[in-house]
């Protein structure tokens, strides 16, 4: 499942949120530096869909606040 995401780095927060557009908002506390804040993504959504945060990945936007996630489900 292709997830579209907005996400806010360096939140006082970590949260997942479903915008009414099917869309989710992202607020993770790790800075967009070296790909921590893609790493605490997946990790996020990962425990949000209840999966392994093997089966999380971003296939676009990865230098960008708005992204496309990957999520393997069975």
């Amino acid at each position: 499942m292709k997830v579209n995401i907005k996400v806010h780095a360096r939140s006082k927060r970590e949260s997942v949120t479903k915008l009414p557009d099917g869309s989710y908002k992202v607020e993770v506390k790790a800075p967009p530096v070296d790909g921590a804040a893609n790493q605490a993504i997946c990790e996020l959504l990962a425990e949000h869909f209840g999966v392994h945060k093997r089966d999380v990945s971003v296939i676009t936007g990865a230098t960008n606040n708005k992204k496309i996630v990957e999520v393997k489900t069975i």
